[in-house]
C-alpha cells in the first residue's frame, strides 16, 4: 500500500496512526479530522476540564516521528472510489474510519450545551458559576458527571430524566435506582419520569405542561454514530458501521474503529458498539494489523468508568445477555457491586468504589470461568476466589 488514510481525529484516529507505524507501515499516511485541534482525550472533558483543573487534554504523540499528514478542520463527506473531504477528494489504498459520534440535541430554539468536544467543555465551564441555574437533561453517565461538576461550582442544579431512575439505559432501573440518593446528597434536584418537550430561551418546556427555568441547559441524552456521510457508500450501516470480528467493513482495505464501529463479538454472540475510551484506545491496534495483512480478532470485555458525586463507578461486560443479577455488598452501606450472570458464567459487573472487584471480574469474564454464586455475593470473598 502506498497511501493509508485515517478518517477521524480523535483518540481512535491517533492510535491507528501510531499502530500502523509501530507495525511497520512505511508508506504515506494522512489523518483527516473535523476539529481544528490535534487529537485529545475525551474522558477528562466532563471531569478535570469542567472542574477547571485542566484545559488541554491533547494526546502525547510524536507527529514528526509518525510522519503523518494532518488535515485538521476538514470533514469527510463521502466514500466512493476515493474519500471525499472538504479538502478535496483523496485517493487511498487503505482506509480506517474513526469518525466517532455526535451528541443528540433536543428540539427548540433555546440555547443548549452538549459535551463532546474540548470547545464544548470550555464553553460549558464558563457558565458554571455560583448561583447559576443549570438544567441537565439526562441522568446517564454524562448527565451525572456534568451535574457533579456544576454542583461543585456552586450552581443550582436540576437534572431531568425521562426514565424512572438514573442510569436506567446503561445498567437497568434496579441498579440505577441505587444511585438516586447521590443527587440529593450533592444538593442536586433529580426529577425522574419527566420528559422534555423542547429547549426554549430561559429553560425547558416539559411534555404534558410545565417548565423549568434555567440560565443554562445541558443536553446529555446520548450520541449517534457519525456515519451519515457513508450513505450510498456500499458499507453496511446498522447503528454504526457493521464490521466483523477483525473490524473489517467488507470493502477491501477499509476498516472501522471507535464509537462509529459496531463489531461482531463472539464472546457475547452479537454485534456491539461501545462508546468509551477503552475501545478507542485498543481497537486501532487490531485494525492496523489486519489492514497490513494480519488475521487478528477484536473481542474484548467492554469496560468504562464514571466519576460522579464522589463515587467511582466502573462497568465491565455486557449485561443484556444475562439471565440473573445478584448483589455483592449493600448499596446502603458503602462500596457495592451488581453482578450479571448467564447460567454459571459472569456476563457483566458494575462496581461502586470497589475497583479491585472490577479488575478481577473483568479477567473472569474474559476467561469465561464458572462462578460460585454464593461466593460472588459475599463482599468479603475476593471476586477471583468465586471462580476457582
Amino acid at each position: 500500500m502506498e497511501r493509508v488514510i485515517v478518517a477521524g481525529g480523535g483518540l481512535a484516529g491517533v492510535r491507528t496512526v501510531e499502530a500502523l507505524r509501530a507495525q511497520g507501515y512505511p508508506g504515506r499516511l494522512t489523518l483527516v479530522g473535523a476539529e481544528p485541534h490535534r487529537p485529545y482525550d475525551r474522558p477528562p472533558l466532563s471531569k478535570a476540564v469542567l472542574r477547571g483543573e485542566a484545559d488541554d487534554t491533547t494526546v502525547d504523540a510524536d507527529w514528526a516521528a509518525l510522519d503523518c499528514e494532518l488535515l485538521l478542520g476538514h470533514r469527510v463527506t463521502g466514500l466512493t472510489d476515493v474519500l471525499e473531504t472538504t479538502a478535496g477528494p483523496l485517493g487511498f489504498d487503505g482506509l480506517v474510519i474513526a469518525t466517532g459520534a455526535s451528541p443528540i440535541r433536543l428540539p427548540g430554539d433555546g440555547p443548549q450545551h452538549v459535551l463532546r468536544t474540548i470547545d464544548d467543555a470550555r464553553a460549558l465551564r464558563a457558565v458554571l458559576r455560583p448561583g447559576a441555574r443549570v438544567a441537565v437533561v439526562g441522568a446517564g453517565w454524562i448527565g451525572a458527571e456534568v451535574a457533579t461538576a456544576a454542583a461543585k461550582a456552586g450552581c443550582r442544579v436540576t437534572v431531568v430524566e425521562a426514565a424512572d431512575t438514573p442510569l436506567a439505559a446503561a445498567v437497568g432501573a434496579e441498579v440505577g435506582a441505587k444511585t438516586a440518593a447521590w443527587y440529593a446528597e450533592a444538593g442536586v434536584e433529580l426529577r425522574h419520569g419527566v420528559k422534555v418537550a423542547s429547549v426554549e430561551r430561559g429553560g425547558l418546556d416539559l411534555a404534558g405542561g410545565g417548565s423549568i427555568e434555567a440560565d443554562a441547559v445541558v443536553t446529555g441524552i446520548g450520541v449517534r454514530p457519525e456515519t451519515a456521510w457513508l450513505e450510498g457508500s456500499g458499507l453496511t450501516l446498522d447503528d454504526g458501521i457493521a464490521v466483523d470480528e477483525r473490524l473489517y467493513t467488507g470493502r477491501p482495505g477499509v476498516f472501522a474503529v471507535g464509537d462509529c464501529a459496531a463489531w461482531w463479538s463472539s464472546m457475547f454472540r452479537r454485534r456491539l458498539r461501545v462508546e468509551h475510551w477503552d475501545t478507542a484506545l485498543n481497537a486501532p491496534e487490531v485494525a492496523a494489523a489486519n489492514l497490513l495483512g494480519g488475521e487478528r480478532v477484536y473481542d474484548p470485555v467492554p469496560y468504562f468508568w464514571s466519576e460522579q458525586f464522589g463515587h467511582m463507578v466502573q462497568y465491565a461486560g455486557h449485561h443484556p445477555v444475562a439471565d440473573t443479577m445478584i448483589w455483592r455488598g449493600d448499596p446502603a452501606a458503602g462500596g457495592w457491586a451488581a453482578c450479571w450472570l448467564t447460567g454459571d458464567r459472569l456476563a457483566a459487573i458494575v462496581t461502586v468504589d470497589r475497583p479491585r472487584d472490577l479488575v478481577q471480574a473483568r479477567r473472569i469474564i474474559a476467561a469465561q470461568k464458572r462462578i460460585d454464586r454464593s461466593a460472588l455475593a459475599d463482599p468479603a470473598i475476593p471476586v477471583r476466589d468465586a471462580a476457582p
